[in-house]
């Protein structure tokens, strides 16, 4: 499944992330066994990514210095092999991120997209109204991360209560996660730095890479609010962080729900 693997390599992630969650995302990366390095300068990233597993691109707090810094990040990890997985964070919220956004697509070979609906559409020429950066989109789910695969070559993540992993012909469902994973700033971000975990030890099985990390972290929600939803969600948030480190290959495998 891949995090016994994970935990075996120690895989070097470099995320270029936003401000708001970079410890989250630190220590949840460490929980699930990889190494996370948080580089943006761009005097140093094309040396950084090139020890890396894989990269990650989050837009959240962005700026037009960030954005060209992931470009040059990104587009070395093209030339090194290393997976990209890009994170479009708010895009349909203001057109400066839907920009900087599809800049980074037409620009970097992205592996691997993972957005919530409202991101997703607004990359691909829906119109829609997000609110905030949690934007979220009545209607085909499926359809809509299929398109978005076969629009920008790469894998589609499209989350929300339920989740779709396509390579624009296969498609998998996710039905685990709890509601309690929305109201904790960064799970999101962090979802896209797991994506990049499990992708950078299974580079030739990025669409079933994808799938595990998403069903692995939805299970980790759902084991969390199991001991702790009498104490509330900071609690919650410590023990999702244990059971990112806890869960193992065949815990996930027992309490997955899904759909191939």
């Amino acid at each position: 499944m891949g995090l016994s693997q994970i935990k075996r390599e120690n895989p070097l992630i470099h995320c270029m992330t936003n401000v708001v969650v970079t410890n989250f995302t630190a220590n949840g990366l460490l929980a699930v066994g990889a190494s996370p390095v948080m580089a943006y300068a761009k005097e140093e990233v094309v040396e950084m990514v090139s020890m890396a597993g894989a990269l990650l691109l989050n837009i959240g707090t962005l700026s037009t210095e960030q954005i060209d810094a992931m470009i040059l990040a990104g587009q070395a990890a093209n030339k090194a092999g290393v997976p990209v997985v890009l994170d479009p964070v708010g895009s349909g919220a203001t057109t400066f991120r839907t920009e900087m956004s599809k800049r980074i697509l037409n620009e970097v070979d992205v592996a691997v997209l993972r957005g919530n609906a409202g991101e997703i559409a607004s990359l691909v020429g829906q119109t829609v109204r997000v609110k905030g950066v949690d934007g979220a989109l009545e209607g085909d789910m499926v359809a809509l991360a299929r398109q978005a695969s076969n629009q920008f070559h790469c894998i589609a993540v499209v989350t929300g209560k339920v989740d779709v992993i396509t390579d624009g012909e296969r498609a998998h469902t996710i039905f685990n996660g709890h509601p309690w994973l929305t109201k904790i700033v960064g799970t999101g971000c962090l979802l896209g730095a797991v994506v990049a975990t499990f992708v950078a030890v299974r580079r030739n099985d990025m669409l079933n890479a994808a799938t595990d990390a998403v069903a692995f972290f939805g299970i980790a929600g759902e084991q969390a609010f199991t001991e702790t939803n009498e104490q509330g969600l900071g609690s919650f948030q410590h023990s999702f962080l244990d059971y990112l480190g806890r869960l193992t290959d065949e815990n996930v495998r027992e309490l997955r729900r899904d759909q191939r």
